[in-house]
């Protein structure tokens, strides 16, 4: 998880090393609520070096930041909190090399609540340098994961992590829905759920698979993964429950299964998934 999505005005608090931090956040109309907090901005930006910014997503940045003063933005790293792709943190850190500040790319993993509190953390990305000297204060938040010097790689490790939690999280709600239409409640349904979403060790047997290019169906096949995940989508539809999610994954397995890998490994989805759909 990470932590947008309240509303908040930019303020001013201590960090670590005697640097203190701006944080901004912001809801979900992020542009409105950005032109809202502009005039209140530029005071605090100027008063700080290091500058956390945690919006909705870059557009909110550039609705904050675009009418502050750009001698104000110079010097200032800007610790960039806000979930988005890659390409837009390239896009926002050449947008600030050209204010003459710096962009650090972060990727939070715990919501707001997990803040400050053992266990969290950050990716990061941006100059090492930069990084280095602020780690004290960044690690005010969280602990802090350098993941290189671009700008992109700490906004792709948190959307690989989005990737996974919120397909993870929708096929819960989708068991829920499926147990509620059976009389079964989310606190029975409750150990069920928390066993079968710890993957650990499919992920630990599969990785270094994929890495070999080992498909290979000793294990498992991905027709009879077909097989099963039909059966999974004739459950929900006999239940009156919203099929949309057990059919893209029949849809998923069923295209593996006419390219030509049915007696392979279900982990070779990953091959198909590498191509988009046609």
């Amino acid at each position: 998880m990470r932590p947008h999505g309240q509303s908040h005005r930019a303020r001013g608090r201590p960090g670590s090393g005697g640097a203190p931090v701006v944080v901004g956040t912001v809801a979900a109309d992020g542009a409105a609520a950005g032109r809202s907090t502009r005039s209140t901005t530029e005071h605090p930006i100027a008063a700080n070096e290091v500058i956390v910014l945690s919006l909705t997503d870059y557009e909110a940045v550039y609705a904050v930041l675009d009418g502050v003063d750009r001698a104000v933005l110079a010097g200032r790293v800007l610790v960039n909190l806000s979930s988005d792709t890659p390409r837009r943190a390239q896009e926002a850190a050449d947008w600030a090399r050209e204010r003459g500040a710096v962009q650090l790319t972060g990727g939070v993993l715990v919501p707001p609540s997990g803040i400050a509190r053992a266990g969290s953390s950050a990716f990061y990305s941006g100059p090492r340098e930069v990084f280095e000297a602020h780690r004290p204060t960044l690690e005010v938040l969280t602990a802090a994961d350098h993941r290189g010097e671009d700008p992109g790689p700490a906004a792709l490790f948190h959307q690989l992590n989005m990737v996974m939690f919120w397909t993870a999280l929708s096929s819960y709600w989708q068991t829920v829905a499926l147990a509620d239409a059976h009389g079964i409640k989310a606190a029975d349904l409750l150990p069920t759920a928390v066993g079968a979403l710890d993957m650990k060790q499919f992920l630990e047997f599969y990785a270094p698979r994929i890495d070999a290019g080992d498909h290979s169906g000793d294990v498992d096949r991905l027709a009879m993964g077909l097989a099963g995940a039909e059966h999974v989508l004739h459950t929900v539809l006999h239940a009156g429950v919203d099929g949309a999610l057990p059919a893209a994954v029949v849809d998923l397995f069923r295209r593996g299964v006419e390219a030509g890998r049915g007696g392979d490994s279900s982990s070779s989805l990953v091959e198909v998934l590498k191509r988009p759909a046609v």
